[in-house]
């Protein structure tokens, strides 16, 4: 057969085998967005700047160059206008403007400006003080070396600076007292004592206090009710009298009291005559505004309106308090005597 006779071609068959190519990647895709969006906002920060009137852009300017000035004490900044962009700031319930972050601080460094003026006032009204109390302590000093009256008594007359001021302390003596034995009745060199004390404090500026002070021994009269408070007080307002009569105003003193035994001078010898006496204090403005508050806070406030207000204007801006002899049992103040 002719068939037969032809040799039979191999039939090859090809297998193309398929293989993945390997992955692109997306970075492109990232760096795309990346772009886009720098765009984006190249393009708004251009629209918003042509938008931005140009005392806004100086605001701007200002707050990137200081940040910490703009935040604190506020400043005219975006957030102050009311243009495209309304509002701003930290407080996010006001529709236009810039809240000021600064108001605390500003409002702190005003109160801490009067605090501060009144500190000096008060520096200042210590100083003048110690100035006239010293003058004062002079003059009484050179009052009793130089008056007849007074030389023969410069042994029961003390004179006692203390931080409450001048303390002027007229003491009962062995053989010389200054009142009648368990009454108010002043002697006569008493009075002339009080009367040359009274002058002296005659143009004085600050107020003074007035306390009466006996010994431990009991007022044995019988009389009930009396005792040494009664006594106290009534020879505190029996000197009262003699020093309004020498010279001394009425509207200075701003105290009056008797403390019977419970301030004595000599507290390990309560029988001494020394523990019965008579003590004035002239007082600084610091010890008148812890007896009178309210008073002295009137006087420090005038007195940062009015610099050239004397302390003697002001004084009459209080009434006097004065007692009767039916006074009760007072608390510590500052005509409490100093104890040497």
């Amino acid at each position: 057969m002719a068939g037969d006779g032809k040799k039979l071609q191999p039939i090859i068959v090809k297998r193309v085998k398929k293989t993945s190519h390997g992955a692109h990647g997306g970075a492109w895709k990232i760096a795309y967005a990346d772009f886009v969006t720098a765009m984006m906002a190249f393009f708004l920060l251009m629209w918003l700047l042509g938008s931005t009137a140009k005392g806004e852009l100086q605001g701007i300017a200002d707050y990137f160059a200081n940040p910490v000035k703009i935040s604190l004490m506020g400043g005219n900044g975006t957030g102050n206008s009311d243009s495209i962009l309304p509002g701003g700031g930290r407080d996010l319930s006001r529709a236009f403007g810039q809240m000021d972050s600064g108001e605390a601080q500003r409002a702190a460094k005003i109160m801490g400006a009067q605090m501060a003026r009144a500190e000096q006032i008060r520096q200042e009204q210590a100083r003048q003080d110690s100035e006239r109390i010293d003058l004062l302590e002079t003059k009484i000093r050179k009052l009793i070396d130089s008056s007849p009256k007074l030389a023969d008594y410069k042994g029961q007359i003390q004179l006692i600076k203390t931080p409450d001021g001048l303390h002027i302390l007229i003491v009962d003596a062995q053989n010389r007292p200054m009142f009648d034995t368990g009454s108010a009745l002043v002697k006569p060199y008493m009075r002339d004592i009080l009367r040359e004390i009274g002058g002296a404090l005659m143009g004085v500026e600050n107020r003074i206090a007035l306390a009466g002070h006996t010994d431990a021994k009991p007022y044995g009269t019988g009389q009930r009710g009396y005792s040494n408070w009664e006594l106290s007080a009534d020879r505190a307002n029996a000197s009262r009298r003699d020093l309004v009569a020498g010279g001394l105003p009425d509207d200075k003193l701003v105290r009056v009291e008797g403390l019977a035994s419970s301030r004595l001078l000599h507290p390990d010898q309560p029988f001494d005559p020394s523990n019965r006496r008579i003590s004035i204090v002239v007082m600084t403005r610091e010890a008148e505004e812890r007896m009178l508050p309210s008073a002295s806070a009137q006087a420090t406030q005038a007195a940062a309106s009015r610099p050239a207000e004397t302390a003697a204007g002001l004084a009459e801006e209080t009434a006097p308090l004065q007692i009767s002899s039916d006074m009760t049992k007072k608390v510590a103040s500052p005509s409490e005597d100093p104890r040497p």
